[in-house]
């Protein structure tokens, strides 16, 4: 009998070990990249070295720099689920008829994820960023 009781508050101990593990909640994308200064800083880096690219700083010639970076600093803010609200033009939009091709926008995706690993954003963080940014291709790309 007592056996039985002991298994039973080992077994009821174990469950519920496990039903607190499943609970446990990892912190946000944002806060894992590092919050917002750590978004403003990936984002000047990025934009260094797009100013460095001469087939790619073209597409920034006629941009409020100062804006683009916040509004770009908005975006992933948004997009990690941290504290901010996107409210710029839909990606179609925002680049329609530009003529970007797959060339330069996967060149900006290397510039970004090159100023993330710079900036000491982790690893995960960055992939996870990079994979919610992927869908937003189709929308750049749709009206060139």
């Amino acid at each position: 009998m007592r056996f039985h009781h002991y298994a039973t508050t080992l077994l009821m101990a174990l469950w519920l070990t496990g039903c607190a593990a499943q609970h446990t909640t990892q912190p946000s994308l944002y806060t894992r990249l590092g919050g917002m200064q750590a978004i403003d800083r990936v984002v000047e880096n990025m934009l260094y070295r797009v100013a460095d690219d001469p087939e790619v700083v073209v597409f920034f010639t006629n941009t409020n720099i100062d804006h683009f970076a916040e509004a770009f600093a908005t975006q992933l803010c948004d997009i990690s689920d941290g504290p901010c609200q996107y409210e710029g033009p839909p990606m179609d939009r925002a680049h329609q008829h530009m003529g970007i091709n797959d060339a330069h926008f996967n060149r900006v995706v290397e510039y970004l994820a090159d100023a993330m690993a710079e900036e000491g954003v982790p690893l995960a963080a960055q992939n996870e960023l990079l994979g919610r940014l992927a869908p937003l291709y189709a929308d750049v790309m749709r009206r060139q």
